[in-house]
């Protein structure tokens, strides 16, 4: 068990996974997360939600839409807050891609195209059906380090603009099929957002945001997050992975009760070594 001492109190982690494992390796299996639980000094005035993600991860942006459906679903979604933090999941991810997400697929799991196209349509077919355009398996993986760092100058200009920003970010890979790590991409991006151009090129030119970046991955790994999505709800809760709205929505009605909740099947999410299932030890 994990305890972090933070603004409303200590907080403790536990998970069915494990004692301190919140996240997630290749190949495992999941079923269920247990409940974040935190001993509260003063109680929040909001629903504050955070979620580790990157532009890259399909289940991220799923499980991002499904967040919200849930949240506007039950009528709390003006009371609700929810930031994005940054999770790379490959650092090491060239700037320039050399193969589309299809052949990426076939090339890591060592299958054959036609076996990745049928997994990666799977994924498409779940954005699809959450109403998005969801164009994945043409999509080119890159390195993401500074479309994360120019979401952090997009976020410290204001929650909506950041949160409007986050969802540019999404539509631009997923819809467009645009290159994260390409500079002229993100000063279009940051363009059509209203960013000031020397604002953006003093950025992508420098090393601005880099450690806000470093930060989010930092806690994350404290606290034993190693594959995204994951929520963090109030500080209390935690919901691995693009698990179903259903389940979502009971988790976001036991913190807005500030009750405890039993335990959610895990979602889908992404780490480092590809997408699968949350862990279970």
């Amino acid at each position: 068990m994990l305890r972090i001492t933070g603004l409303w109190g200590s907080l403790d982690i536990r998970s069915v996974f494990g004692a301190d494992n919140l996240g997630s390796n290749p190949g495992r299996p999941t079923s269920a997360v247990r409940i974040i639980r935190m001993h509260s000094i003063v109680p929040p005035i909001e629903m504050k939600i955070r979620y580790w993600s990157d532009f890259g991860c399909p289940f991220c942006y799923i499980a991002e839409v499904r967040m919200k459906k849930a949240l506007a679903e039950l009528g709390i979604a003006d009371e609700t807050r929810i930031d994005f933090l940054a999770f790379e999941l490959n650092p090491n991810a060239r700037k320039v891609p050399v193969r589309n997400v299809v052949e990426g697929f076939a090339r890591h799991y060592g299958c054959s195209i036609d076996q990745a196209a049928a997994q990666v349509e799977r994924i498409e077919a779940m954005g699809r059906g959450e109403g998005l355009v969801f164009r994945y398996g043409t999509a080119r993986n890159s390195n993401t380090f500074d479309a994360l760092r120019l979401t952090k100058l997009a976020q410290s200009k204001g929650y909506r603009f950041g949160s409007e920003f986050v969802e540019r970010m999404y539509k631009a890979y997923f819809e467009d099929n645009l290159v994260m790590a390409d500079h002229d991409v993100l000063r279009k991006i940051a363009a059509d957002a209203g960013m000031y151009s020397k604002e953006v090129d003093d950025l992508l030119n420098g090393n601005r945001f880099a450690d806000e970046v470093r930060k989010d991955e930092f806690e994350a790994h404290q606290l034993g997050i190693n594959a995204v999505p994951f929520f963090v709800i109030n500080e209390k809760y935690g919901i691995p992975g693009a698990v179903d709205i259903k389940d979502m929505k009971r988790v976001l009605m036991k913190a807005y009760s500030e009750e405890e909740s039993e335990p959610i099947e895990a979602g889908m999410v992404c780490g480092p070594d590809g997408c699968h299932p949350a862990k279970k030890d």
